[in-house]
């Protein structure tokens, strides 16, 4: 997986472009949600010695947000890592160098996204709630389909 991969993905997908933030990084670039503004991904190249790598060098990664549950798990993989730079709880980098497969890569980044999405507000949350309450989900089986 590249960062052009990612970029081309989240335009097509999301129709988001990269943000490049920094003058002093310009390849540095954020991911935002259109809804909410909240990033959803940072690539960003990384000296290595940072990332706890062996050799000498930089490597891009690719911080994205994920469901904490998910976050211990993912880090004792081969390709990702502690999240550089962001709240290692509830993000984690991923090594844009072949280590993680691009589907994968792709899936988390889609979940990224999700998890950046606006929140509902209490009101529209109580209103879906009463709504689902008088009217049902849509879900109910009869006692013919049970």
């Amino acid at each position: 997986m590249t960062r052009e991969a990612v970029f081309a993905y989240a335009k097509e997908q999301f129709g988001t472009e990269p943000e490049h933030l920094w003058a002093n990084d310009p390849g540095a670039a954020v991911l935002r949600h259109a809804g909410s503004r909240k990033w959803y991904a940072l690539v960003m190249e990384v000296r290595r010695e940072r990332l706890g790598l062996p050799g000498v060098g930089c490597v891009w990664v690719m911080d994205v947000k994920c469901d904490p549950a998910l976050v211990g798990a993912l880090r004792t993989r081969a390709g990702f890592l502690p999240a550089y730079h962001m709240n290692k709880d509830r993000w984690v980098s991923l090594l844009l160098d072949g280590a993680v497969s691009c589907a994968e890569g792709l899936q988390l980044l889609d979940m990224s996204y999700a998890l950046a999405a606006p929140k509902l507000k209490k009101a529209s949350r109580k209103a879906n709630t009463d709504k689902q309450a008088t009217e049902g989900t849509g879900n109910e089986k009869s006692n013919c389909d049970r």
